[in-house]
């Protein structure tokens, strides 16, 4: 009788980023948020991370890519701006 060996592979594959009108955009990433005890919960990259450790960040749209280009040469995500507005928050430019 024969022994059959099996080899199982790990897969790691790197996040699926975006193309199209997205690029066109400047997106708005929740980098974290304050606790009643005022405590900093991250909950992800911050852009500042991203540019330098070439690593990618979520927008509040849902988009993911990794930032490097002027924010302030793009129009806000009107998805974006939408969910952030709804939660409460000030946005430049509204």
């Amino acid at each position: 009788m024969e022994q059959q060996t099996q080899t199982v592979l790990e897969r790691t594959e790197a996040p699926v980023t975006e193309d199209g009108d997205h690029e066109r955009y400047t997106h708005i990433v929740l980098e974290g948020f304050k606790t009643k005890h005022d405590e900093f919960v991250s909950t992800g990259n911050s852009v500042v991370e991203g540019m330098i450790n070439t690593t990618p960040v979520t927008a509040l749209c849902g988009k993911v890519w990794v930032p490097g280009r002027d924010p302030g040469k793009y129009p806000v995500c009107p998805t974006c701006k939408e969910i952030a507005v709804s939660m409460g928050w000030s946005v430049p430019g509204s």
